[in-house]
């Protein structure tokens, strides 16, 4: 899986996420403390996020950061 990918996969996991809970994408970024169209980046895979940013969304979305990173597989190592 290349880091296109896992962005994508993050990123659908946070949408399924926000909607099970049943928040908006403006009210979960409210609540984040992150810019609204930067959280529907987010969502969409556009943006690789920081732990922090990542954090707070957790935080937001009342779960875990295990819950939407489990599974998700390193990403590729580069080599010079």
């Amino acid at each position: 899986m290349d880091e296109e990918a896992i962005l994508h996969e993050l990123g659908k996991r946070i949408r399924t996420q926000r909607k099970r809970i049943g928040l908006s994408q403006e009210q979960l970024a409210l609540v984040a403390g992150v810019d609204r169209s930067y959280y529907g980046a987010v969502e969409r895979g556009e943006r690789n996020i920081t732990f922090l940013v990542l954090y707070r969304l957790c935080l937001a979305l009342k779960c875990d950061v295990a819950l939407l990173t489990t599974g998700l597989p390193p990403a590729i190592s580069r080599r010079a």
